[in-house]
């Protein structure tokens, strides 16, 4: 059976839509909104992005999807104070095209990173996150420095454990330990020079989903190529899509480069 958008939102609405939600499809974008009756606060689902997610292993992506609508609008259901939660504030990384501000027009805080992401802030609830809105910062009497200072103090205490791969002299070190923070250890900066001392080539760094930040030792032009389908892969099948682009690194800069086929061209 060849999975489609169509066929995703069926499945989807057979799970989601309930006497509490209703499921609104939109066929011209390829989209599903579930929205809240009683509080008419919802989020919308990108279907395109799960077909090839589908494709491999239909139930899991279905499973997963509804898991985190599901933990997600209950999370829009509650007020957070961040006043006495300053050990579960968390920086995240998301693409430039996320949106700046939720479905009610509360603007986010944010921290411009490179010319392919952006930094936002999140609450740590436990099975899922809250991101930080301006209402949220000014209500707490922080500033968004403190904020930050915060929540990177808070990611230098997550695991920064990787599993290493060699492929054709190239060695990739992959760091995903599901903590739901794992692309925003691309900016932890003290732990990227650690990473760099152990470079015998040029250093490559690549955030394609929020579950994951690679990093990768590149010794011939090979090693491009297998980056760059890697990313694609992961970007592909990833929950949350950052960016098909690696980077290079070097204390402490972050370079967007694109590579295509043979050719390496730095942004």
């Amino acid at each position: 059976m060849k999975i489609t958008a169509k066929k995703i939102k069926e499945l989807l609405c057979d799970r989601l839509q309930s006497e509490h939600r209703i499921c609104t499809y939109n066929a011209k974008e390829e989209t599903l909104r579930v929205v809240n009756k009683k509080s008419n606060k919802g989020m919308t689902v990108s279907l395109n992005q799960l077909v090839a997610k589908a494709e491999e292993n239909l139930e899991s992506a279905i499973s997963e999807t509804v898991y985190y609508v599901t933990e997600a609008l209950e999370a829009m259901e509650t007020d957070y104070a961040l006043e006495g939660s300053q050990s579960r504030i968390f920086p995240v990384v998301r693409s430039t095209s996320f949106p700046l501000e939720d479905q009610d027009g509360k603007v986010f805080v944010t921290k411009e990173h490179s010319a392919e992401t952006r930094v936002y802030y999140a609450l740590d609830l436990g099975n899922t996150y809250r991101l930080i809105d301006q209402d949220m910062l000014k209500s707490s009497g922080w500033t968004s420095g403190q904020l930050d200072e915060m929540a990177m103090q808070n990611l230098k205490m997550l695991s920064t454990e990787v599993k290493k791969d060699t492929v054709a002299g190239n060695d990739f070190y992959f760091l995903s330990t599901k903590d739901g923070y794992d692309a925003a250890k691309i900016l932890n900066i003290e732990w990227l020079d650690r990473m760099q001392k152990k470079m015998k080539g040029e250093m490559a760094v690549a955030v394609p989903h929020g579950d994951v930040c690679i990093i990768a030792d590149v010794r011939n032009q090979t090693g491009y190529d297998i980056l760059a389908q890697m990313c694609m892969s992961f970007f592909a099948g990833g929950h949350i899509p950052i960016t098909a682009l690696s980077f290079l690194y070097d204390k402490g800069e972050l370079e967007p480069i694109f590579i295509l086929g043979k050719n390496k061209t730095k942004n």
